[in-house]
């Protein structure tokens, strides 16, 4: 299984403030190399790009800079730990659905569409959005998707989920909602793999925004289907309602609960 450790968020929050790998490294201690390397295993692990690298600078992504300000790294996990040194912090990154009683583990991050009935949420930044994408010299001979029913008449570039099985394309427009088992040019387990596909021309992606949000804004990529695309329910704690809350679990939700955002 794989883990995210604290080691690797400070880290990550540690080349989002200098906006430097060199900088980081120098600041952390070790290779530039080296801090790349664990930067993009984190980023493997999460199923998300968390920073936009140029030859020039680093800068987090849109998710990354969430993760910065909404989730753990800057609020919940320093204070969590300076406020309880006794209690230790396990956080483990892993794609699959698993069952967190079974597991041992006290709770769980998912997205909100996907929660266990009888589990209790807490919501962890905002929504979230899957986006289909190309690049325009993909789509210079091909007309692009008008309807999500299209896309078997394109090359797609399918995502592995941890469990095996190839993940569906879902749509929704004016409360209909299509899920498209579209073919597949090539199969992937990797969000920024996906991304770099699309960019190469190999076909339509299916990906969150954010994680091809800087080739977006380049003109490297291009949105298809965009209004088949709405926001979902972004990623939520979760722990059985059915059950004691342990007293750690408590502390932590009620931290989280109070770096979250206010209304506007």
């Amino acid at each position: 299984m794989a883990k995210a450790t604290l080691a690797d968020l400070v880290a990550f929050q540690t080349v989002a403030a200098h906006r430097s790998f060199r900088q980081a490294a120098d600041a952390l201690g070790q290779s530039r190399s080296a801090l790349s390397h664990a930067m993009r295993g984190l980023e493997a692990q999460l199923g998300a790009r968390l920073l936009n690298r140029t030859t020039r600078s680093v800068a987090p992504t849109e998710l990354g800079q969430r993760l910065l300000e909404r989730l753990l790294l800057q609020q919940v996990v320093p204070r969590f730990l300076a406020a309880h040194p006794d209690v230790e912090l396990d956080l483990v990154a892993d794609g699959r659905l698993v069952d967190v009683v079974e597991q041992g583990f006290d709770a769980g991050i998912r997205l909100g569409e996907s929660l266990p009935q009888d589990m209790v949420g807490v919501p962890i930044g905002g929504p979230l959005r899957f986006i289909a994408v190309a690049s325009p010299g993909y789509l210079a001979d091909r007309a692009p998707p008008a309807l999500p029913e299209d896309l078997r008449q394109h090359r797609c570039i399918r995502q592995r989920l941890p469990s095996g099985k190839r993940y569906r394309w879902e749509f929704m427009q004016h409360g209909q909602e299509v899920a498209v088992d579209v073919p597949c040019a090539l199969t992937l387990d990797n969000v920024p793999l996906m991304v770099e596909a699309a960019l190469r021309g190999l076909g339509i992606a299916y990906v969150p925004e954010t994680a091809a949000q800087a080739e977006l804004d380049a003109g490297r990529l291009v949105r298809v289907l965009d209004d088949w695309c709405p926001p979902v329910p972004g990623l939520f704690l979760y722990f059985p309602a059915n059950r004691h809350m342990p007293a750690p679990l408590r502390a932590f939700v009620d931290l989280l609960g109070a770096a979250q955002p206010g209304p506007a």
